[in-house]
């Protein structure tokens, strides 16, 4: 089950994680695979948090470069899109002008 999510299956929950033996004698197999996977789960999930938290608190330098080079293109686009429409809108009051 664990390697259909990606998960090293060798890698086993910690014993903390694991309710105490005579609990699990009562569960099914696929019971007791559904816990540890959950397990390794919030594992998993308690290494990932800070991390996540270090990285949405201080933005690395090369998102903040792409992010200023995408303002900069969009900017470019946005100006040239407003020339095009302009010199369109010209060219039909030139041609309503002539006919």
């Amino acid at each position: 089950m664990a390697s259909s999510t990606g998960l090293n299956s060798n890698t086993t929950p910690p014993t903390h994680a694991v309710p105490p033996q005579q609990s699990l004698d009562s569960l099914s197999p696929l019971e007791q695979e559904v816990l540890e996977e959950y397990a390794l789960l919030l594992e998993n999930l308690k290494k990932l948090s800070p991390l996540l938290e270090s990285l949405s608190a201080n933005p690395t330098a090369q998102v903040l470069d792409g992010l200023r080079m995408l303002e900069r293109k969009t900017s470019l686009v946005s100006t040239l899109l407003k020339a095009s429409v302009y010199s369109i809108v010209l060219q039909q009051e030139m041609l309503e002008g002539e006919g």
